[in-house]
């Protein structure tokens, strides 16, 4: 079975080299690439045309977001196994050769209908896996921050981003394509229809995405105040957010107060809670930090010691700011809404 691989771009000039160039590189190149852009001002679009190597098409929709690019760019795809990634990534040679395997091996789904049971086939998408591509000391800290390592997925709960996603045409229509009224977590949307009615997908942890991380705390601020807005607008995952409120409104207030001011007990008390949920906070990125670092020197080792607290806390403040905001976009325009399972 053929297979078109789609992404979006807006204005990705920098980068675009380096995802065309591991297209390129594929063991198994894909039948077609469909392109949308969003309405780039630099060479992203020339680029685009000039490439050569593979059978490119590019579709141009100034103004539209990710959702609406995808969703124009699988529409205009004509083979019935789409590979979906996204611009500023480097795909692994065997990427697209791992992650349409399960789907050519199985036959297609049944035709959709209002019940799980009906779609008999297991197999209607696979989620691939990404790995962090930092290129200076600070992407070290932040991809060890805020990227999971395969040893904390549990495949039966992974949404996966559509950076390193492949299903069938027929499951997009099904489900009736991305969110085009979000802008961002537009592809958990996305999972979460696909699972709802076609059940689990297979998980292929080789079918990998070299993805770098944000490199500066203003960047990361940005994309995560815009995630956790998206959070809100799609409400999804209201208790994290509950409990993020609660930790830093209540929580730390009342340790920091009990620290300053109780008795030497209370004190000692709310020291110790303090380095516990410190300890807490920091020990997954710093496990993920050591397999990470080779090659820094000391003095950068200690540098990205130091941020990830920096980015946890930069993140987790981002995130409490932006899903207020998606709420009262939710509340005033009243979208579709996410699966309630998720909330």
């Amino acid at each position: 079975m053929k297979v078109s691989l789609v992404f979006t771009v807006l204005n990705e000039a920098d980068s675009l080299p380096m995802l065309l160039d591991s297209i390129a590189a594929q063991t198994r190149r894909p039948d077609e690439v469909v392109v949308c852009d969003g309405g780039s001002s630099d060479d992203t679009v020339r680029l685009l045309h000039n490439e050569a190597r593979f059978d490119i098409r590019v579709i141009e929709a100034r103004g539209a977001n990710i959702s609406r690019g995808r969703n124009l760019a699988i529409a205009a795809a004509t083979h019935p196994i789409i590979a979906c990634t996204d611009a500023g990534v480097r795909l692994d040679p065997r990427w697209l050769d791992a992650i349409v395997a399960p789907l050519q091996a199985n036959n297609p789904p049944a035709e959709a209908t209002a019940h799980r049971e009906a779609a008999p086939s297991p197999c209607a998408a696979v989620a691939g896996f990404f790995l962090p591509d930092p290129h200076t000391p600070f992407e070290v800290a932040m991809g060890a921050t805020v990227l999971p390592e395969l040893r904390d997925i549990r495949p039966e709960k992974f949404l996966p981003s559509s950076r390193s996603f492949a299903f069938r045409k027929s499951a997009w229509q099904a489900v009736g394509g991305y969110p085009e009224w979000l802008d961002y977590c537009e592809d958990l949307i996305f999972d979460l229809k696909l699972r709802e009615r076609f059940g689990a997908w297979a998980f292929v942890p080789e079918a990998i995405v070299h993805f770098r991380p944000r490199g500066s705390l203003g960047a990361f601020f940005k994309q995560y105040y815009r995630y956790a807005r998206g959070d809100g607008k799609a409400d999804l995952f209201l208790k994290r957010h509950l409990v993020r409120y609660a930790a830093y409104l209540v929580a730390l207030p009342a340790l920091l107060t009990a620290l300053s001011a109780g008795s030497p007990a209370l004190r000692l008390a709310a020291a110790l809670l303090l380095l516990a949920g410190a300890g807490a906070y920091t020990r997954t990125p710093y496990r993920r930090l050591r397999r990470l670092w080779a090659g820094l020197p000391a003095l950068e080792r200690m540098k990205a010691v130091a941020l990830v607290p920096i980015i946890r806390v930069v993140g987790d403040v981002a995130k409490m700011i932006g899903y207020p905001v998606g709420v009262w976009w939710r509340l005033t325009h009243r979208p579709g809404q996410a699966t309630t399972s998720q909330r």
